[in-house]
């Protein structure tokens, strides 16, 4: 028994000696080849604790607390006011942050960088194999599958929106006498209607979750829970694999029967050609569409639940938020409600217009300023590569990288820096979009090749539901009560933490 502990603390002293080597070689390797390209180290951002874990779980606390992207900013502060790149060792491995809009065009254009295997295996068990978990061949070919049908006009349905929208008011009751509604929360309801028209858009038949009463074949419930164990797995990169359980996997299965029973029944009852001597041909929907170039079940189910997870939570997510300022900001709910009605009186306009309409899409950007529906996003270094700036010690040197390095790029933090936007960053003012020309430093949707394909199909959702709700309601208030803290509640994207708690006043001349 002596001679087996003695073998045994032989080997963890040799494991241990080869592990502090190798870690010594490669960082004499790294600091000379960072020499020979010219570059300069960042500040590092250090752990307060034997461990190196305290940044770690000081994130999770924050975000736990629901301000996970202040913290981020809160921190790169704390160095200085500018600084905008730092290092972040954490336990065994080190960690880039950037807030640099020059380093965020790199990271998204370069070929030297793509999506992190951490995000990959951590989105695996809910999308499978698909566009925003794959790299390399199997991306091109989701790209290629998915692209077409992005750049269609048949996508852009108005008739969609207001069957559902219709379907919301069904739950906004207005007291006859009064012309209010009760207190309501619109967050949830805002992801019901976005699910219902996504799956409507995506399988030509919608989940109806506004009609659903039985919430044990609630689907927008598995999508929500299913997601705070996909941020949660995220957060802790490669220690992801801790992150499992039943509950995580039942939420899997249950999405993936609800996508399953579709494409098994569109393989088996492929739709009829249209005639056009009959009339127009049926709505389009994507799985149709991509059922042309392909049969393959699970291909199917993934690349649509990949849209499905964008279509419905950024799109939702961002909803909430444009009404969440509109409650706080009566002044511009105002203007915005009286260019509505000027331009198109109590009819619903179509999506070409209401891109034009430039009050409407300023309030839309200073959401997606303000609150950063996606507050963060990474890549990882495919091989020893650079960054153009944050060296030295006034930042503007380049950064080694060596591969198999994540960055970060939060985005919140960068749309916070007030010497890119101003001393009034904080504030919500959509009219700094009259003469603003945003660069690298708004990229809400992300950019580059992995750019969201359905940006523009989303922003055109959200510009419909807003000016339906400004011709029908005169006036909208805010209900919440509390401290009055914004609070970014990230599951993926950036929902409002104490929801949308409004009451509404219909407009007497308000359409049904």
């Amino acid at each position: 028994m002596v001679g087996i502990t003695s073998s045994a603390f032989i080997l963890l002293a040799v494991f241990l000696a080869w592990t502090i080597v190798k870690s010594k070689l490669k960082k004499r390797h790294n600091n000379a080849k960072a020499a020979s390209l010219g570059c300069l180290p960042p500040p590092v951002l250090r752990s307060t604790n034997l461990i190196g874990n305290s940044i770690l779980r000081e994130s999770m606390k924050a975000t736990k607390e629901d301000r996970g992207p202040q913290y981020v900013a809160e921190k790169l502060d704390s160095i200085s006011p500018d600084c905008h790149t730092v290092k972040v060792p954490i336990i065994d491995y080190e960690i880039i942050v950037t807030r640099d809009p020059e380093n965020a065009r790199t990271l998204f254009t370069s070929p030297d960088f793509d999506i992190s295997h951490h995000r990959q295996l951590s989105w695996m068990p809910l999308l499978g194999k698909g566009i925003f978990t794959s790299r390399g061949d199997i991306w091109k070919h989701s790209r290629a599958l998915l692209r077409p049908q992005f750049a269609r006009e048949m996508i852009s349905d108005p008739q969609l929106e207001e069957h559902h929208l219709h379907n919301l008011w069904g739950q906004l009751t207005a007291d006859a006498t009064t012309g209010w509604t009760s207190k309501v929360d619109l967050a949830p309801l805002f992801f019901r209607f976005t699910l219902d028209t996504a799956t409507e858009f995506i399988f030509g038949q919608s989940a109806n979750s506004l009609l659903q009463r039985d919430g044990a074949k609630d689907l927008s419930r598995h999508f929500n829970a299913a997601k705070v164990w996909i941020d949660k797995r995220g957060a802790l990169a490669k220690f992801y694999w801790l992150m499992n359980s039943k509950e995580f996997k039942e939420h899997c299965a249950a999405i993936h029967k609800f996508a399953d029973g579709i494409v098994a029944d569109r393989l088996a009852h492929p739709p009829e050609k249209s005639d056009p001597e009959k009339g127009a041909a049926s709505r389009f929907n994507l799985l149709n569409e991509l059922a042309k170039e392909t049969q393959n079940p699970q291909e199917l189910r993934n690349e649509t639940l990949h849209v499905l997870i964008a279509g419905r939570d950024t799109t939702g997510c961002l909803l909430g938020w444009v009404v969440y300022f509109l409650a706080r900001h009566p002044a511009v709910y105002a203007r915005l409600r009286r260019e509505i009605l000027n331009q198109f009186g109590d009819r619903p306009a179509d999506f070409r217009s209401l891109s034009q309409l430039s009050y409407l899409q300023w309030v839309i950007n200073e959401t997606l300023r303000v609150v950063t529906v996606i507050p963060l996003n990474e890549r990882i270094a495919l091989r020893d590569t650079v960054l153009p700036r944050g060296g030295g010690p006034d930042g503007k040197a380049r950064v080694f990288v060596p591969e198999g390095t994540q960055v970060l790029i939060p985005l919140y933090a960068m749309q916070h820096r007030k010497d890119i936007w101003g001393a009034d960053v904080e504030e919500f003012r959509p009219e700094r979009w009259e003469t603003y020309r945003a660069g690298w430093e708004f990229i809400p949707f992300g950019a580059g090749a992995r750019k969201c394909l359905g940006q523009q199909f989303g922003r055109q959702e959200v510009s419909y539901v807003v000016s339906r709700f400004c011709q029908k309601y005169d006036r909208i208030e805010n209900m919440e009560e509390g401290d009055g803290r914004i609070r970014l509640h990230h599951a993926i994207e950036n929902r409002s933490g104490t929801g949308v708690q409004v009451r509404l006043h219909e407009a007497r001349s308000a359409t049904a």
